[in-house]
């Protein structure tokens, strides 16, 4: 198991040994991930951009029977993109096939459908790599998870408005938890429909647009919602400004990517994209589980949960 000390690795995890599977986890800090995972977990500390330590320190010279990725990169910047979503990826399937290894189930993003980042291409060449190894696999590409979409909950809850690009309704997606999308990678080993397949998914229910989310989240408060419109040329700017600048300061030709990333997400839904008309189809975007976005909204409000946030997030 790589990828294991995410939030959707800790699911993932939780779900293969719920059904019986012996799960060992790859980590660089053990003592950290120990502190995540349940006790059933093996932890093994291995660099995952090294072939001698994923050999010699993961995978020991045992056999195994399958790989399961949940990792990914931190920030998706260009670096970091191709170290993480690619070339180390590309050394744990060599070291997985030479242990034997016959199936690889690959944990991606809906949105690869329309790369113009560099993050979504470094998966994309993996997923290629992947496919043509010629193992059994499954490629899961969900939508938005609760994590991404639970950054103003907090805000809200002080009194301030929700932000919205445009009229909040450029995009859609159908949001899944992270124990439904961990149910459902894990159930790829021995659902044998979902092999050698890329598997695009979402969660229950309908789709929802960003100013259906801010409309639910102040339903739940009990107040008149109220919004703040951030127009999408904003960032054009300030990517514009980023770019020019990082031609100087290297600095900031990363941030320019972390920009160019949010006005993705703010732009692009995460639903399926329909090939032929270059559209989303919620239709086509299938769902599975049963949490729901209003429910974990309704957790955080009483302060049952708390999200641990990637730097993906727009907001």
């Amino acid at each position: 198991m790589l990828g294991a000390t995410g939030t959707i690795g800790q699911a993932t995890v939780r779900a293969l040994l719920a059904q019986g599977h012996e799960v060992i986890c790859l980590v660089r800090n053990p003592a950290t991930a120990k502190t995540h995972l349940p006790a059933a977990a093996q932890l093994r500390q291995a660099d995952v951009c090294s072939a001698q330590s994923l050999a010699a320190d993961g995978l020991r010279g045992e056999r195994f029977d399958a790989l399961v990725s949940c990792m990914a990169s931190r920030n998706g910047t260009p670096k970091d993109a191709w170290a993480i979503d690619h070339a180390a990826h590309v050394l744990a399937l060599a070291a997985a096939r030479s242990a034997g290894v016959q199936q690889v189930v690959l944990l991606s993003a809906i949105c690869v459908q329309k790369p113009t980042l560099a993050f979504q291409n470094a998966k994309l060449a993996f997923e290629a790599a992947l496919i043509e190894s010629g193992l059994t696999y499954s490629i899961v590409r969900p939508t938005a998870f609760f994590k991404s979409l639970s950054g103003q909950v907090a805000r809200v809850q002080r009194g301030k408005p929700f932000l919205i690009f445009g009229n909040g309704e450029l995009t859609a997606c159908k949001p899944i938890s992270d124990a439904d999308l961990g149910r459902f990678i894990a159930d790829c080993l021995h659902d044998s429909t979902r092999h050698n397949r890329i598997l695009p998914i979402g969660g229950p229910g309908p789709a929802m647009t960003p100013l259906q989310q801010g409309q639910m989240l102040f339903e739940l408060l009990g107040q008149p919602p109220r919004f703040k419109r951030v127009p999408v040329g904003m960032m054009d700017v300030i990517i514009k400004g980023l770019s020019l600048a990082g031609a100087v300061l290297p600095p900031l030709a990363a941030k320019a990517e972390l920009a160019r990333i949010g006005r993705y997400y703010a732009t692009e839904s995460m639903l399926v994209l329909n090939p032929a008309t270059g559209l989303y189809d919620a239709d086509a975007t299938p769902s599975v589980g049963s949490d729901t976005l209003r429910a974990h909204y309704a957790q955080m409000l009483r302060g049952e949960v708390k999200v641990e946030r990637g730097e993906h997030a727009v907001f």
